[in-house]
This record gives C-alpha cells, sequence and structure tokens, in this order.
C-alpha cells in the first residue's frame, strides 16, 4: 500500500497513514480523465445564450408597403431577418448541455486522478484541518509552513465552515469534502491537501 506522511499544520510529521491501492495505486487512464473533465465542464455550463425570433421581436405587424408597384423587392414585416433589427435565423437557445456519465468511467477517472497526483509527490496528509476562526491570514500562514506554494484543494471530511470562510478570499485555493471530489478540480489545483480523518472516509467509501 502507498503510505504518506502525517503533518500537522505546523509542518512537523506526527506520524504515517496508509492509502488504498484501488484508489491511490491504480493504472492512469488518460480518455478517463478527458471523459470526466468535458463531463464536467458541459454541466456547468449554464446555456443561457438566447436571441429572439421574427416572431419574438417588437414590431413589424404592419407591411412596410404595399406588395406590387413600388420597384422594390416585396416585404412583409420589418422584423424580417434580413432586416436591421429583425429577428435571427438559426441563433442560440437556452439549453441544457449536461449529459449522464455511466458511474463506472466517473469512479474510474477518479481514481486514475488521484493516482495520478500521489505518482507526482502531490498528495500531502495532516493530522486535521482546524481553525479557531474564520480568517484568511491564518490559513495563508499554515499554507507557508506547509511549504504549499502553488495552487491548493484541501479535502476534509466535512463540511468545515471555518475553512471554506478562511479560503474565500485566496485565489488559487479551494476547500471541498471528500465526498465532492470531482476529476476537474483535482487536475486543475497542484497538490492535494487531505486531512487524516478524511483519508480514513475514502477508505471505508472506497474499499473494495
Amino acid at each position: 500500500m502507498p503510505v504518506v506522511e502525517v503533518r500537522n499544520l505546523k509542518n512537523r510529521k506526527v506520524g504515517e497513514v496508509e492509502l488504498l491501492d484501488a484508489v491511490f495505486a491504480a493504472p492512469v487512464n488518460p480518455n478517463l480523465l478527458y471523459e470526466a473533465v468535458k463531463h464536467y465542464q458541459a454541466c456547468q455550463r449554464k446555456g443561457n445564450a438566447s436571441t429572439k425570433t421574427r416572431g419574438e421581436v417588437r414590431g413589424g405587424g404592419k407591411k412596410p408597403w404595399r406588395q406590387k408597384g413600388t420597384g422594390r423587392a416585396r416585404a412583409g414585416s420589418i422584423r424580417s431577418p434580413i432586416w436591421k433589427g429583425g429577428g435571427v435565423t438559426f441563433g442560440p437557445r437556452p439549453r441544457d448541455y449536461s449529459y449522464r456519465l455511466p458511474k463506472k468511467i466517473i469512479k474510474g477517472a477518479l481514481k486514475s486522478a488521484l493516482s495520478q497526483k500521489y505518482k507526482e509527490g502531490k498528495v500531502m496528509v495532516v493530522d486535521e484541518l482546524k481553525l479557531e476562526h474564520p480568517k484568511t491570514r491564518e490559513l495563508i500562514q499554515v499554507i507557508k509552513k506547509l511549504e504549499l506554494e502553488n495552487s491548493v484543494l484541501i479535502i476534509d471530511s466535512h463540511e468545515n465552515v471555518n475553512l471554506k470562510l478562511s479560503a474565500g478570499n485566496i485565489p488559487q485555493v479551494k476547500v471541498t469534502e471528500h465526498r465532492r471530489l470531482n476529476v476537474y478540480d483535482i487536475m486543475k489545483y497542484d497538490t492535494l491537501l487531505f486531512s487524516k480523518e478524511a483519508v480514513e472516509e475514502l477508505k471505508e467509501a472506497w474499499g473494495e
């Protein structure tokens, strides 16, 4: 089994923890990673882009000029798509871009992403992620002590309100729960910072 050092928030070693082979030592499948990231981004799309057809544009109820005798082309409405201010033909309409991805693909992609991070040495475990107060300055000091210079994804076992509020103003830091892990976040952030409790719960949830 893969083994990772457990450190406290002062970056002192306080023990070790074993990680699941099935999760952190699985074969890395780039195709699964691609599918999972594409699926996540599609589900995040708002799909609010919208244009009006000629039937929705205001005005144009009266025929601009008579059918014959003017020498001009026939026209039935000033809101035709060929007129300025007219409707749009085949323009975007509000839609849902999300789609379903099989659970096996999502699970396999998560294992691939976590295994890739472990192979790169980008997985860190701390004994607990506890802040007395929601203070950004306090979390920044913790990150500096842990020598996490780049972006960090912090994974706890439960909804840590103080931690989330403290990370709200730090652009390169995100806090999430182990049950809400997704491939996009794992690949986006440079380092994964787990609490020991989150690792133990991952073992229970993913133990096979």
